[in-house]
């Protein structure tokens, strides 16, 4: 049975950490993402008969106005309008913890000036200026990426149509991949990359392929050779695929004629990886950024980073506990990129975080970057002077700039 998109995490967390999870994933509707209110009856917490818990305005919303049931948007069980029932228990909490003191969704860090980012990054804090997507327009997203210049986004999702393209100020301009294992379809999409020259590459991990489309949906290529369970994606300056597999724990480099759709070359870059995840290619120095997930019983989310040269060698690496060091959080890497200055910056889902870590050949320098809006960010790309973040806790894309009046748009 599927998850809701807002189901607290285990592990251990801070008070302050888990007051958070309760305000984000437990006072607030995961539909329409507005606060459960004792007030207001239309925003008041009710219970579906499967036990996932939406707003009454809801409810009413995704029901059929004859039959009076809906399908659960998480688990999609169809429930009955009229066995649903006020959820006392999150009306009586909320209650509690506005009678003990103001609450807050922002998380114990904020972003300082001197970032070491690019130019234009460094100045100030960075601030949300756009937000996207959300339930329903994304389902459950994993991966996103960026077609050169323009902005135009790419985001990979468990929708109906599994690639959905935006524009840089988040309309949706089009979907592709409609789900199964048939020319130009997608099984279960895990990441996506663009390549310099505008094709759009996913990694499906459902048919155990990396599939190879054009910006507007064109099936082009499908490379399953000598793979067992690609993963993360990401090209380099030539266009050269790299692809990390994390059941046969390789870095895989393929090299392909995207104007004959065939593989010219498919090697293994790099061995002996553990669950190797994200990847990650600075298009300045060449260099790849490999995140591995440890296996540990006593340490969950225990990531290993690793930075490779351009002929992949082993130029440097850190893992999260030696940067939970450096802080006072927990840190869970969940995806990385390099900025056009070639620093390594990497997603915190924990602590609904972006940290740079630097040049980190000469030592991570832990820096916190955005820590304001963010609920789970499972991926990022830098553009131009902002950061595009992909945050799986409420399905959205968030820009984020150093322009200093930068005002949130939902």
């Amino acid at each position: 049975m599927a998850k809701s998109p807002g189901s607290p995490r285990r592990g251990s967390l801070s008070p302050e950490g888990i007051l958070r999870e309760i305000q984000i994933n437990l006072l607030e509707c995961k539909v329409c993402f507005e606060k459960f209110s004792t007030q207001q009856r239309e925003h008041r917490p009710h219970n579906l008969s499967c036990g996932h818990v939406l707003c009454l305005e809801c409810i009413k919303a995704l029901s059929h106005p004859l039959l009076r049931k809906l399908e659960c948007p998480f688990c999609r069980q169809l429930c009955s309008v009229d066995s649903t029932s006020h959820c006392q228990a999150l009306s009586d909490l909320q209650e509690l913890l506005l009678s003990q003191s103001p609450t807050s969704s922002a998380p114990p860090y904020r972003a300082k000036t001197g970032l070491g980012l690019a130019e234009g990054l460094t100045s100030t804090a960075l601030h949300l200026c756009t937000a996207f997507g959300g339930w329903g327009t994304l389902i459950n997203p994993t991966g996103i990426a960026v077609l050169g210049s323009s902005g135009t986004i790419v985001v990979v999702h468990d929708g109906e149509k599994s690639v959905t393209v935006f524009s840089p100020q988040g309309r949706r301009l089009h979907s592709f991949g409609r789900r199964g294992r048939a020319s130009g379809e997608i099984c279960f999409p895990v990441d996506v990359a663009v390549t310099p020259c505008g094709h759009v590459v996913v990694t499906d991990a459902g048919d155990k392929a990396v599939k190879v489309f054009t910006s507007r949906g064109n099936h082009v290529l499908t490379v399953n050779e000598s793979l067992q369970m690609p993963w993360g994606v990401d090209t380099d300056s030539c266009g050269h695929i790299l692809v990390s597999d994390v059941q046969a724990g390789m870095l895989s480099k393929i090299k392909v004629d995207y104007t004959r759709g065939i593989t010219l070359d498919h090697q293994t870059a790099v061995t002996e990886l553990q669950h190797p995840k994200a990847v990650a290619c600075c298009r300045v120095t060449g260099n790849t950024a490999v995140m591995e997930n440890l296996p540990n019983d006593t340490c969950q989310g225990h990531t290993r980073l690793r930075v490779f040269t351009k002929d992949f060698h082993l130029l440097c690496q850190t893992d999260s506990f030696s940067l939970t060091l450096q802080s006072t959080v927990r840190l869970n890497m969940s995806d990385v990129a390099f900025d056009r200055d070639g620093d390594v910056i990497v997603t915190d889902s924990n602590q609904g975080m972006i940290w740079s870590l630097g040049k980190l050949q000469s030592g991570p320098a832990l820096t916190p970057l955005v820590g304001e809006h963010l609920i789970r960010p499972v991926g990022l790309v830098p553009l131009n002077n902002a950061l595009v973040i992909l945050d799986s806790g409420d399905h959205t894309v968030k820009i984020y700039s150093a322009k200093s009046d930068a005002r949130p748009m939902v």
